[in-house]
């Protein structure tokens, strides 16, 4: 399936592929992108993508598995460069189902690296995690705390990186490892946001309690040794990573060293905070309901971003909590975009 706009006409050297580019943050990376004058080509099965969500170039579909796929789309669009999105993501299912993501997540980025390698495409922006570090030793996380996952989520987030060093070493191919502390927000003119089934992130979660489309949030563990006794998270807004990606290739094609770097705001909100925060974006009370802890939850995760900030020029724009609400309350509290979200998941 393809979708294309005047944008789609550019020469070879404006194109960058995509792989889940109609994802949560695949999709407003591809609106970074086009910002910055470049063409997004969407790869991506739509199995928790979106059609709707792919906006700024063309929408091609395909697995990342499927080497034949891969070589013709490459060969139709000849990109220079690749932002790699395309992943499973739910830790949970992720310890129930290790099969699905070590061959998706691993199997998957090695399928795309050597497609890359054979059609000399010399660039790749990886979509890493800060689940790679698993239950750090000391706070702020730095990329030098130790590498631990504790799930094999984050164990092939970490195996793909050590790929592409290996790929680098070996081939030549520029890397950047982008590690996501907690996503949230969307995006600030809410022609995109965040949509998942089912849908596992705190804010949109709290967002469907505050509206009613579910009885309660629950909280997971009240007895944390934080502030008020609920996990707390660095939540880096949506669109501030897409900047990070467009920023991360600019480096890397400028002879920037290959390299991993943390996105985060170097500030933590507690469970608890983030629903006061919705419940003032909303004007709504939410529910509560207080659970037991889950297991391997870290009492708090907060970013050292302060690489990115010196060797990327990338600072956030959103370093606020309740400015990152507010986006993701535009999105939410939309009737018509809920209204498509639901219609074409």
């Amino acid at each position: 399936m393809i979708s294309t706009g005047s944008k789609g006409n550019a020469a070879p050297g404006d194109r960058v592929l995509v792989t889940g580019g109609a994802g949560y943050i695949g999709s407003h990376a591809c609106k970074a992108l086009a910002q910055a004058g470049l063409v997004p080509v969407v790869y991506d099965n739509l199995v928790y993508g979106h059609e709707w969500a792919v906006k700024w170039g063309p929408l091609e579909r395909g697995d990342i598995n499927d080497r034949a796929r891969l070589d013709e789309v490459i060969r139709q669009y000849r990109p220079q460069a690749v932002l790699h999105f395309a992943a499973y993501a739910y830790v949970g299912e992720s310890v129930t189902d290790p099969g699905k993501y070590y061959r998706n997540n691993v199997s998957g980025t090695l399928t795309l690296l050597e497609a890359m390698r054979d059609h000399a495409i010399p660039h790749i922006v990886f979509s890493s995690t800060c689940a790679t570090y698993g239950m750090p030793d000391a706070l702020p996380i730095t990329e030098t705390t130790p590498q631990r996952p504790i799930n094999p989520y984050g164990r092939s987030k970490l195996m793909v990186e050590q790929i592409l060093a290996d790929f680098a070493r070996a081939h030549g191919i520029g890397w950047t490892a982008l590690r996501y502390f907690n996503a949230a927000g969307a995006d600030p003119d809410a022609e995109i946001g965040e949509s998942h089934e089912p849908e596992t992130h705190l804010i949109p979660l709290i967002f469907d309690a505050a509206f009613g489309f579910r009885e309660a949030i629950t909280i997971h563990g009240t007895d944390y040794e934080t502030a008020d006794g609920t996990c707390v998270r660095d939540y880096v807004h949506v669109s501030d990573l897409a900047d990070a990606h467009v920023k991360a290739l600019s480096a890397l094609r400028s002879g920037a060293a290959s390299g991993a770097f943390n996105l985060g705001t170097d500030r933590g909100h507690s469970v608890r905070a983030v629903i006061r925060a919705v419940e003032k974006a909303t004007g709504r009370s939410v529910p509560v309901i207080e659970g037991p802890r889950r297991e391997g939850d870290p009492a708090e995760l907060v970013a050292d971003a302060s690489r990115a900030r010196s060797v990327l020029d990338w600072t956030p724009r959103y370093v606020e909590l309740s400015e990152i609400v507010e986006t993701a309350n535009r999105w939410h509290g939309n009737a018509q975009k809920r209204s498509t979200n639901h219609s074409t998941s």
